[in-house]
């Protein structure tokens, strides 16, 4: 998994686990819907901290929560 498709994945989870959708999501957070669609439909291949940040201030979360996951520990190597 690289970062891209474990920013995605936790996304989906926190998203499922709060019971929301994106477009809520996208209205929690102050992020436009075609970001956060971006992000989640494989569109954005480098989603900026600061959107981060602002999702997970929409998810009530802190990016520590956010990336304090088995899916960033284990990341493959981007460097190729």
């Amino acid at each position: 998994m690289n970062i891209t498709q474990a920013t995605k994945k936790r996304f989906e989870e926190l998203c499922a686990q709060k019971g929301i959708t994106f477009c809520r999501l996208a209205s929690l957070s102050g992020v436009p819907y075609t970001t956060v669609k971006s992000i989640l439909y494989d569109q954005s291949r480098n989603p900026g901290i600061v959107t981060i940040k602002k999702l997970c201030d929409g998810l009530d979360i802190t990016v520590t929560d956010f990336f304090d996951t088995e899916y960033f520990r284990t990341l493959e190597q981007e460097i190729q």
